[in-house]
């Protein structure tokens, strides 16, 4: 390996994380922890690639050239003037080419040890791929299930915080999963952005422990999950959780209650039922949106579309879910669950545990 250049085996190895790309590319998805110190911004970036395409490679270096000087002198004063000279910074930019070659060599000279990312995100990229594919088969999954309004989620916290390893998939896609899982001002990760998330927390899980996740389907809103998990979720031991309907109405109107501050937005969301539902059957639940009867129109959801739903697809879907023990929840508030998830580790502990 020539000197200054680093690999994707080195990524922890660094002081800091440096990304030069431009924010659009960042925003994408970026390796975790990384700063943005664009060479280029987005306007410049696009300028100088027309210019390459429609009049020549010549000046579009040379305006790029002195485009990158800028920016670099301007991050070298507003984000290193206090490094040590001891700091020693990794460099990435789209595929280890100029622009983070640029940088590099910039640090350098002034007495940085940095390095530059061979491949650069490219690289990167294509470990997250490589690895979430190797997670995915090799960790213990236990997989829970239950109706909606059985509190997953919430279980799956108690969980973690009792001691357990836990993959929350929806709070790293920021979405509750089903047509009214959008969360308030807060938008979902990219694709990519939501596939480094899960990588960055695979990784870090013990082979030799068992991981709860919640039973998924293949999306999370718009974010797919990544077909080697869900294929081995599928396949892993279940268990699930059984609480009375008025229990779980109970727990959906405290967890789903800011769908009643915009009644439009919750009519919207119904509205994405068409053709699963009557029109006469939606018109009323917009009605009852509309009304802000919020109990009325979570129960009619629960008995008309979600338990059916929920009955069909994880029978067919999961293996383990016929034979999996059922945890009945007489309470689904921060105590009880606190209690399931106690009861659960009992159960599910591997003899390293014990």
């Amino acid at each position: 390996m020539k000197k200054g250049v680093a690999t994707v085996a080195q990524l922890f190895d660094f002081d800091e994380i440096v990304d030069t790309r431009s924010p659009a590319e960042f925003a994408e998805d970026r390796i975790p922890g990384a700063i943005n110190c664009p060479v280029l911004d987005d306007a410049q970036r696009a300028r100088v690639g027309t210019i390459y395409k429609q009049i020549s490679p010549f000046e579009a270096r040379r305006l790029g050239g002195a485009l990158v000087a800028e920016n670099i002198a301007r991050h070298l004063h507003t984000h290193f003037m206090d490094k040590p000279k001891s700091w020693r910074p990794l460099v990435y930019c789209w595929r280890g080419g100029q622009r983070s070659g640029s940088f590099v060599t910039w640090l350098r000279l002034i007495g940085w040890d940095a390095q530059q990312l061979e491949g650069g995100y490219k690289a990167f990229r294509h470990l997250v791929v490589n690895e979430l594919m190797a997670y995915s088969m090799l960790l213990p999954f236990q997989v829970i299930g239950g109706a909606t309004g059985s509190g997953k989620t919430r279980l799956l916290e108690a969980l973690r915080s009792a001691g357990a390893q836990v993959v929350d998939l929806e709070s790293l896609a920021s979405h509750k999963g089903s047509v009214l899982g959008e969360l308030p001002n807060q938008a979902q990760p990219t694709q990519k952005g939501f596939e480094t998330a899960l990588w960055a927390t695979l990784r870090g899980l013990d082979r030799s422990r068992p991981v709860f996740v919640e039973a998924e389907s293949r999306k999370i809103g718009r974010l797919h999950l990544p077909e080697p998990l869900i294929e081995t979720m599928r396949k892993s031991p279940c268990l699930i959780i059984e609480a009375d309907r008025e229990v779980r109405l109970e727990f959906l109107l405290r967890d789903y209650a800011y769908l009643g501050e915009d009644p439009i937005r919750l009519q919207a969301k119904i509205g994405c039922l068409a053709g699963v539902q009557s029109n006469a059957t939606l018109d009323r639940w917009k009605t009852l949106a509309a009304e802000g009867a919020l109990a009325e129109l979570f129960g009619e959801l629960m008995d008309q579309h979600y338990d059916p739903l929920y009955k069909r697809s994880q029978q067919h879907n999961y293996i383990g879910y016929a034979a999996a023990p059922v945890l009945c929840a007489p309470s689904l508030d921060p105590e009880g669950l606190a209690g399931l998830a106690r009861e659960i580790l009992k159960s599910t502990a591997m003899p390293n545990d014990r």
